[in-house]
C-alpha cells in the first residue's frame, strides 16, 4: 500500500513539474487556419505550441495569462526590413543586428529577414558573417539575409546608394551565394544585362528572386518570371505603371506583375508608400495568398534619433525621404502599424490583414512548416491585440518579449 502511494505521489509531482513548464493563454479570440476560435486558449511548452483549443479550463500549475477577450494572432514575419532602434543592418555588426531585431520584436515581428540596401561586397560579407552567427543561436528570430540590390536600374535607384548600383556580375554573385547559405532572397531589375541569368542561378539555389527598382515592361517581366523571378519588391514603389512614349501607351511593371497570376507581391502598408485605396486594390487583385506586408523600415524607426544610416535621408510626414524630395527612401513603420493601416484605412478584414503579415510571407520564404500560423507543433510566435488593434503582448518562441507585457 505504501509503495502504491509513493508511486502515485511521484506521478503527481511529475505532472506538476510538466504543468509549470506550460504557459496557458486563455479567454482570447484566436485566429487559426480554419478561422476564428472564440473564447479559446493557446498552450505553449518548450518554445512550441502544444495545443490551440476552444477549452478555457485553466490548468493548475501552468503560467496563466488571461487576455480578456482580446485577439490572439500569429506573430509577424517581416521579409524586408533595413533596421530600427537607431541601427542599420548595413553596419554588419552583432550590436546593430541585435538592436534592430529587438526593436521590431517589440512591435510584433517575431521572424525577420534582415535586409541590406545596395552594398559593396565587403559590406555584404560582414552582414553574412553576422547573420550566420546569429541564426545559429537558440530560438533566433533571424531566418536569413535579404539583399536588396545592388543589381538595379540606376534610373529607378530611389533611396539606394547610387555608388553601389550596377549590373549583375557572375564572378561576384556566384561566390557570394556559394559561400553564404544564409542568403535567402536577392532582388534585381530584370531588364539589366545578365539579370535573367542571375535570376535563373539564384532561383536554382532555392533563393527567392525578386523584381525591384526597375523599368521593366511586360516582356521583361515575363522573361524574368520564366527564369525564376517570382516576387515583386515593394510593389508600386520604384517601378513604373501604365505610361506613354510619344503617342503610344505601354504597360508598366505594375500591370505586368498583375498579369502574371503566380507572382507574389509585398507592400509597404504604412498608408504613405502606397495609398490606402491602392493597398485595397492590391488586396483585391492579388489576394491574401499572394500579398504580404513589409515594413521596409530604416534605422530611425522607433528611435530617439531622427538620423538615418544614409545621410541623404530625412524623416518628414511620417516617412523617410531623400532630402531633395525626389523619392521616398524607406519607412518608419512597424508590424503593428501595418496591420492597423490595412484594417482601419484600407478596409481589409482583420483576419486577412493578419494572414498577409504572417502566413503569406512565411509561405513565400518557405518557412510555413514552423512559422506563420497558430497550430499544434509550430513555433510559439504570437501576438495579442486589443479591440483597437493596439499591440498588448508578444511571444517569440514561447518567450514573452521584453517591454510588451501590457495585458
Amino acid at each position: 500500500m505504501r509503495e502504491a502511494e509513493a508511486t502515485n505521489f511521484q506521478s503527481i509531482t511529475f505532472l506538476t513539474i510538466e504543468y509549470k513548464m506550460l504557459t496557458q493563454i486563455i479567454n482570447g479570440r484566436i485566429l487559426t487556419p480554419q478561422g476564428w476560435l472564440n473564447e479559446g486558449s493557446v498552450l505553449i511548452r518548450d518554445n512550441k505550441i502544444l495545443e490551440v483549443t476552444n477549452c478555457d479550463l485553466a490548468i493548475v500549475g501552468a503560467n496563466l495569462v488571461d487576455v480578456k477577450g482580446m485577439y490572439i494572432v500569429p506573430g509577424g514575419v517581416d521579409i524586408h526590413v533595413h533596421g530600427g532602434g537607431g541601427r542599420d543592418f548595413m553596419e554588419g555588426t552583432e550590436e546593430a543586428f541585435r538592436t534592430a531585431v529587438k526593436t521590431h520584436m517589440r512591435h510584433g515581428t517575431t521572424s525577420i529577414f534582415p535586409t541590406l540596401s545596395s552594398s559593396s561586397v565587403p559590406m555584404i560579407q560582414a552582414a553574412v558573417k553576422t547573420t550566420q552567427k546569429l541564426m545559429e543561436e537558440k530560438n533566433s528570430p533571424i531566418l536569413g539575409l535579404h539583399l536588396e540590390g545592388p543589381y538595379f536600374n540606376l534610373k529607378m535607384a530611389g533611396g539606394q546608394m547610387p555608388e553601389y548600383v550596377k549590373d549583375p556580375h557572375p564572378e561576384e554573385y556566384i561566390p557570394l551565394l556559394e559561400q553564404s547559405p544564409c542568403i535567402k532572397r536577392w532582388d534585381a531589375a530584370p531588364e539589366l544585362p545578365g539579370a535573367v541569368q542571375f535570376g535563373r542561378y539564384v532561383a536554382a539555389k532555392g533563393v527567392l528572386a525578386s523584381v525591384g527598382h526597375t523599368q521593366a515592361e511586360y516582356e521583361d517581366i515575363l522573361a524574368a518570371y520564366e527564369a525564376g523571378y517570382s516576387h515583386a519588391t515593394h510593389f508600386y514603389n520604384a517601378m513604373p505603371g501604365f505610361h506613354k512614349r510619344r503617342e503610344y501607351k505601354y504597360e508598366g511593371t505594375v500591370e505586368s506583375i498583375y498579369l502574371i497570376d503566380n507572382m507574389t507581391v509585398e507592400v509597404v502598408a504604412d498608408g504613405i508608400h502606397v495609398p490606402p485605396t491602392i493597398l485595397r486594390l492590391v488586396y483585391k487583385m492579388k489576394g491574401v495568398e499572394r500579398t504580404c506586408l513589409i515594413t521596409d523600415a530604416l534605422a530611425c524607426t522607433d528611435s530617439d534619433s531622427n538620423e538615418a544610416f544614409d545621410p541623404r535621408v530625412i524623416i518628414e510626414d511620417g516617412v523617410c525621404k531623400l532630402a531633395d524630395h525626389s523619392a521616398l527612401a524607406g519607412s518608419i513603420a512597424t508590424m503593428d502599424r501595418l496591420i492597423r493601416t490595412m484594417v482601419q484605412k484600407a478596409g481589409v478584414p482583420l483576419e486577412d490583414a493578419i494572414r498577409m503579415a504572417s502566413e503569406t510571407p512565411a509561405k513565400i520564404m518557405g518557412v510555413y512548416d514552423r512559422k506563420g500560423s497558430l497550430e499544434r507543433g509550430k513555433d510559439a510566435d504570437l501576438l495579442v491585440l486589443d479591440k483597437d488593434l493596439n499591440l498588448r503582448a508578444v511571444w517569440a518562441m514561447g518567450e514573452l518579449v521584453e517591454g510588451t507585457d501590457m495585458i
